[in-house]
């Protein structure tokens, strides 16, 4: 079960958030208090610890706040935790230069979905988290253990959703046969995402949760699964999906290549032909390996 957020710890977020989204700019009191809807008193308080801490530094001559060394350290722990995720920015680039598209580089932390990398054109917010819960990451368990997805659809889902688990067995094992998965997600599955971008999972209001379960088709339907592809006909594509392995022969990342268009079954193939290579060069690089369970 899901933890109780603090309404302080949150503060503390957002104006770290804040800041690391201006890039270097620097804020005076007044300014944070009113671009985060706080009071003096309580901003003051939280920079006056995040300043002592190292995480924020104070300018004496202009009284302005901005980040410090500590969060250099901090990144660099992080970054040394997913090492993979630079080797996998290298090997997306090159998608991104041959297919004109934008790529990710995303794993599962804790209970949360955080997105790594990003090359190419398009909004992704790297940082940006997403519950990892129905309906919300298959991907993240497709080629993983068959514990990891079972555990995954075993947990409350965050709104309310039909689960097909028939069809979803099948999305497994098809994906795990082709090394890459094939979504198609409709306008209200992009508006889903939208919705549940950096929201903690079970936390919306039942009547929140009622209205987005609205937004969502049944799980496994956004999947194309291999009968459903004509080699010359066109299908509508939203992303291709597939996953990188770390030292224990688990699933770590998953990249993506946005498509966005309908394109043949043809070109999915050759699309997913190349971004499975790329994610298999990740896999390699980073002293990782896939298990003989879960071979193409």
């Amino acid at each position: 079960m899901a933890g109780r957020r603090s309404a302080p710890a949150q503060r503390v977020v957002r104006v770290l958030d804040f800041l690391v989204e201006q890039r270097g700019k620097r804020f005076g009191l007044s300014e944070l208090a009113r671009e985060l809807d706080l009071s003096k008193p309580t901003c003051l308080g939280i920079l006056t610890e995040l300043v002592a801490g190292g995480y924020l530094v104070r300018d004496p001559r202009t009284v302005t706040y901005g980040l410090g060394p500590a969060l250099v350290a901090a990144g660099r722990a992080a970054q040394d935790g997913f090492a993979a995720g630079e080797i996998a920015r290298r090997q997306m680039a090159g998608l991104t230069a041959r297919y004109r598209t934008t790529c990710t580089a995303s794993a599962v932390v804790g209970e949360q979905i955080i997105m790594l990398e990003s090359t190419g054109p398009g909004a992704v917010k790297v940082g940006q988290t997403y519950p990892f819960a129905p309906p919300v990451g298959l991907m993240y368990v497709l080629w993983d253990s068959d514990a990891a997805f079972e555990n995954w659809l075993a947990k409350p889902p965050t709104v309310p959703v039909e689960l097909d688990e028939a069809r979803l067995r099948q999305v497994v094992g098809e994906c795990r046969e082709h090394g890459y998965l094939v979504e198609s997600m409709t306008s209200a599955g992009r508006r889903l995402y939208s919705l549940m971008a950096g929201v903690a999972a079970y936390e919306l209001p039942d009547e929140v949760r009622e209205l987005v379960g609205e937004l969502v088709s049944t799980l496994g339907e956004r999947v194309y699964l291999g009968a459903d592809l004509a080699p010359r006909k066109k299908h509508a594509v939203s992303l291709l999906a597939a996953p990188t392995f770390d030292a224990a022969g688990r699933q770590e990342l998953v990249l993506t290549m946005y498509v966005g268009a309908a394109i043949t079954g043809a070109e999915i193939a050759r699309r997913g032909a190349a971004l499975v290579a790329a994610a298999d060069a990740v896999t390699a690089e980073s002293a990782g390996f896939r298990r003989p369970s879960d071979s193409r």
